[in-house]
């Protein structure tokens, strides 16, 4: 009896001994990581406790770098006449030993007093196993471009902003139309030699192109005649001249 006893814990021993030894399942990691977006609505800080190491490193899509005591004070109940879910998707995992790797897409969907919005982030979250539990040790995120909604123009402002636009000798920019369509040329740089774009109106003097981040502003002088064209990156501007008017 004492020998099968003893059997029996051995066999038992073993198989913990192989569990604690096994690597973790990508199932496994999205489970948990879909926990931990499950509890960012009620402000559910437990897995977030759990799930994240002591010494890690978090960076947002708004570029901020917390510690873990910073990102769980981070979460925190929505507040009323909010909701929302977030759902992950397109899973990519790399496991390795004691280390995984998991990239995905987090979706958003938010509803703010009956109004609803979406938003589509990319996050790689990096775990390691430490005394046999894995805890997420680094997790970075990005937001994906959309471009904003297409806005109304009358064609007939087009003529205000159709001319060519000097950077420096050499550099220019040319804006046509075509019809009820508004186009804007660069030539001097080689990559971009004779490529034309289309411009979507934002508003009445302000424009951006399908795919390509940042807007074009056109600039009135103080006589209402445009005097330049702003090209408007991350909130910084490089400002082509207005060197020919259409004839």
């Amino acid at each position: 009896m004492f020998s099968v006893m003893k059997l029996v814990l051995v066999i038992f021993a073993t198989t913990l001994a192989h569990t604690a030894d096994a690597p973790i399942a990508q199932d496994e990691l999205v489970r948990r990581t879909q926990e931990l977006y499950d509890a960012i609505v009620p402000g559910n800080q437990a897995p977030w406790k759990k799930y994240f190491a002591d010494d890690c490193i978090f960076s947002d899509e708004k570029g901020r770098t917390l510690d873990k005591a910073k990102l769980i004070a981070d979460i925190t109940p929505m507040p009323t006449g909010y909701s929302g879910t977030i759902k992950i998707g397109n899973v990519q995992s790399r496991i390795l030993g004691e280390t995984a790797i998991l990239s995905y897409d987090a979706n958003e969907t938010e509803t703010i007093f009956g109004q609803n919005l979406t938003a589509r982030y990319h996050v790689t979250d990096t775990w390691l196993r430490r005394n046999g539990e894995w805890k997420i040790v680094a997790s970075q995120a990005h937001r994906y471009y959309e471009d904003p909604a297409i806005g109304k123009i009358d064609p007939k402002k087009f003529g205000d902003f159709i001319g060519t636009y000097e950077l420096a000798p050499g550099q220019t920019r040319s804006i046509t139309s075509e019809g009820e369509n508004l186009f804007v040329e660069r030539k001097g740089k080689k990559e971009e030699l004779n490529k034309k774009e289309q411009l979507f109106p934002e508003t009445s003097d302000l424009f951006f192109r399908k795919g390509v981040e940042g807007r074009i502003l056109f600039h009135s002088d103080a006589n209402g005649k445009v005097d330049s064209l702003i090209d408007r990156r991350n909130n910084e501007d490089v400002v082509w001249r207005k060197t020919c008017r259409a004839s």
